[in-house]
């Protein structure tokens, strides 16, 4: 048997092999499309050495501590700058373990914090915002897009013949010359037009939206066409968040989609203060120092990857 004693902290086990495989199969069996024969590895590689059941033991504890985004006020953070930052860099990896495998199945893919465009084999143009992966499905009858994780606004060239379908989360979307959104994480509404139409479909029914309008679900699971401000919700296209009157909880959760690490609002009854305004998505600590500005509040930037929000009086 080999001895061998854990880590003391996340970022140790971030150099350690053993560990390195112990993250990797965390994510690999937290996903999606895992498979019996994946399972059936994992089982023979955890039996072949009592050091890798430990290993995965600790990596799925550390996935699941940082998922649940601890609130400072109740829960004693780890002694010491180094700890907390140790930990912190763990949640980078473990705190999103579809991201690799997600990357790894795409045509296309945006790191946290990008936002790039690609031009299509068709000629179409697809802006991926940030944290996004797309794998294409492109036939002889059909231009079909798989929307792993994201957003990405697709300018669709038309061709008459060979639809162009968007699919992820349960959603299609189906256009034939347009200019759409699809959002496939959990957004309210995950599909809008800003030009053309576009016909979106669930396992619960279907919609046909125009101009404008964004698809929203109902308690059924069927997409409802909206009117919205499409022009705002695709403005991360130039770099910029644009609110109007949006809860400070919603502006920060927001912001923490185009950066690694968490921003804890302290006072939970901050969260409901209302913020108007534009802010920079490619800067966003010069984003939080606005907002600090405009509402009073007061940052701490206890690491790169721990912003802790609060009132300033």
């Amino acid at each position: 048997m080999n001895e061998r004693t854990p880590p003391d902290a996340p970022d140790e086990a971030e150099d350690d092999p053993v560990y390195e495989e112990a993250a990797l199969w965390v994510a690999r069996l937290s996903s999606a499309d895992a498979t019996e024969a994946d399972r059936r590895a994992f089982e023979a590689w955890s039996a072949a050495d009592p050091a890798h059941a430990e290993a995965f033991a600790e990596m799925e504890a550390w996935r699941r501590t940082m998922k649940r985004a601890p609130d400072p006020r109740r829960r004693r953070l780890p002694k010491g700058l180094a700890a907390l930052t140790a930990l912190l860099g763990l949640a980078g990896l473990m705190g999103d373990p579809l991201g690799w495998v997600d990357r790894i199945r795409a045509d296309a893919w945006t790191d946290r914090g990008r936002i790039e465009a690609t031009t299509l084999p068709d000629g179409s143009r697809v802006d991926l915002n940030t944290d996004t992966a797309l794998a294409l499905r492109f036939t002889d009858g059909e231009r079909g897009v798989a929307l792993l994780r994201g957003e990405a606004v697709f300018d669709v060239v038309p061709d008459a013949g060979r639809p162009f379908i968007v699919r992820g989360n349960g959603v299609r979307a189906r256009a034939v010359g347009t200019r759409f959104f699809v959002r496939v994480d959990g957004a309210a509404a995950p599909v809008g037009v800003a030009e053309g139409r576009v016909d979106v479909a669930t396992d619960s029914g279907r919609t046909l939206l125009q101009a404008g309008e964004v698809a929203v679900r109902d308690e059924d699971g069927r997409p409802v066409a909206r009117k919205g401000d499409v022009a705002r919700a695709i403005a991360w296209r130039e770099g910029t968040l644009t609110v109007s009157g949006q809860p400070l909880t919603q502006v920060l959760t927001e912001l923490e989609r185009y950066r690694r690490g968490r921003i804890l609002l302290v006072d939970s009854a901050l969260g409901s203060r209302r913020f108007s305004g534009t802010l920079d998505l490619r800067d966003t600590d010069a984003a939080l120092d606005v907002l600090a500005a405009a509402m009073g509040l007061r940052l701490t930037r206890l690491t790169p990857l721990l912003v802790l929000v609060r009132t300033d009086f």
